[in-house]
């Protein structure tokens, strides 16, 4: 039996070498590289047969490192960070240290803290943000459980992490919302 600890060691092994990942999170199954690699970055774009111009968001362990990767967070983040009781992922202006081609020509990105054990230590342990993009060709059905995912998907990336592989707990995929600099509250999806 795989545990969750080796499964995490691997996935750390293949993402510090370029690599993408099959994994699951707090919402769908996602691929995912290192945030910071832009040929990693566009390899999760090849895998998905997806435009560049498309965003793809990042998943960090904590708010805290919000700073880290965006220029000025927006005040009322914090509150909306502490305040969501489902998954949300915030596109916030003015992202910065990750891959360029992850960041559209606004320069937005969007950023989701998962409510997920795998998904926060993965993080913490490599020290630096993941994309996160859910696991599907793109054009078709984001996949919630892994055996909804195409076998193309599945032979197209470096790993595929082991851990609820066979869960079936129904999940949904993140709200979203746009932060403008000025505090503008844009919904994008419920």
């Amino acid at each position: 039996m795989f545990t969750m600890k080796q499964d995490i060691e691997q996935a750390i092994k293949v993402l510090n070498n370029g690599g993408t990942i099959l994994y699951p999170s707090d919402t769908i199954w996602g691929i995912g590289c290192l945030a910071t690699d832009p040929i990693a970055v566009q390899k999760v774009y090849d895998i998905k047969k997806r435009s560049d111009t498309k965003s793809m968001l990042i998943l960090l362990d904590n708010a805290n490192s919000l700073p880290s990767y965006i220029d000025e967070v927006p005040e009322i983040a914090w509150d909306l960070v502490d305040a969501a009781d489902n998954a949300l992922t915030i596109i916030y202006p003015n992202g910065k240290n990750l891959a360029k081609n992850l960041l559209p020509e606004d320069k937005s990105i969007g950023i989701r803290i998962p409510d997920d054990d795998f998904c926060r230590q993965l993080i913490q342990k490599l020290r630096r943000p993941i994309v996160s993009t859910s696991a599907n060709l793109s054009g078709q059905t984001s996949p919630s459980f892994y055996d909804e995912i195409d076998q193309e998907i599945i032979n197209s990336v470096d790993y595929v992490v082991k851990w609820r592989q066979d869960d079936h707990t129904p999940a949904a995929a993140s709200s979203i919302i746009k932060l403008g600099l000025g505090g503008e509250i844009s919904i994008i999806r419920k």
